[in-house]
């Protein structure tokens, strides 16, 4: 097992990314969004050739790597009904930046729901069947994640996308079925249930992203907290990955301070920072308790 987040919430730059890594004395990162001097920030495999060697090289130089890449290969900013050349471009650019860099993970979603009962269900397999021979034959492992896209609409859809799209794996995101409408029940759908969610699809994980939150229903909207202080039960399903043996990485990605897709939660690049950091030694205290819980 190794520890891990996804450090654009630390910051942008890569410099206070393997810096926030450094601090919590941890040895991996998960890359999605990256600045370096001179260039704006983008997602790793959508910067300059001239970019990327600047972030290999800082890596290399501290000793850090890149323990996954956070895509935005089908997320959720991208339409089924739309082609799907974009998501195709990005993982021919994120092929041979992952095999530089050693990365043997890469994050990739199902593309957006859409507003009908119709999700066309064949085409989204077909795109995903095709990206994930393309990295599978390039010696790199995909995984999908439980975001707001067709497989995070409910486990059941994680499922049958699984049936239908041979060699993709999960990354669970312990905090999303809180954001999440459960689809897989009548109108108007419930939030979903972070332990019914990961206990019907543990079998495929093998990456987890560690997110906490409340659901607030006045404000259609959750509110993130620190591991094991919110409503996605933390602890409950990390105490039961150990106690299944799990051995892959644990991620985190606070929302706290930053989150990716809400432009409205903005702080102060110290806070950022310093969220970041406590939140991974939080984790990591909670991850000593469960330890002693189990006698491991």
């Amino acid at each position: 097992m190794y520890f891990t987040g996804i450090a654009d919430e630390a910051g942008a730059s890569i410099d206070t990314q393997i810096r926030a890594t450094r601090e919590l004395g941890w040895d991996h990162l998960e890359a999605r969004i990256v600045e370096v001097h001179g260039f704006p920030a983008a997602n790793i495999h959508d910067i300059p050739d001239a970019a990327f060697d600047k972030v290999v090289s800082k890596l290399h130089a501290t000793g850090v790597k890149v323990s996954g890449f956070g895509s935005a290969i089908g997320n959720w900013g991208k339409k089924i009904e739309e082609s799907g050349e974009s998501s195709l471009a990005e993982t021919r650019r994120a092929i041979p930046r992952m095999q530089r860099l050693g990365t043997k993970l890469v994050r990739i979603m199902s593309f957006a729901p859409r507003d009908v009962d119709d999700q066309m269900e064949e085409e989204r397999f077909r795109r995903l069947r095709e990206i994930t021979k393309m990295f599978l034959d390039a010696g790199i492992q995909p995984v999908h994640e439980n975001c707001m896209n067709y497989g995070g609409m409910g486990w059941p859809f994680t499922l049958k996308m699984m049936r239908h799209v041979p060699g993709l794996k999960l990354v669970f995101d312990t905090g999303n079925p809180i954001l999440n409408a459960d689809r897989t029940q009548p109108k108007p759908w419930p939030q979903q249930d972070s332990w019914e969610f990961y206990s019907h699809v543990k079998e495929h994980i093998i990456h987890i992203h560690v997110k906490d939150a409340v659901w607030i229903p006045a404000k259609k909207d959750a509110e993130y907290k620190f591991p094991g202080e919110g409503d996605a039960q933390v602890h409950r399903i990390l105490k039961d990955l150990f106690a299944t043996g799990y051995d892959g990485g644990i991620s985190i990605e606070p929302h706290m301070a930053v989150v990716f897709h809400d432009k409205n939660v903005k702080s102060s690049p110290e806070a950022q920072f310093n969220n970041y950091v406590e939140y991974g030694r939080r984790m990591g205290k909670l991850i000593d308790e469960i330890k002693g819980e189990l006698g491991v």
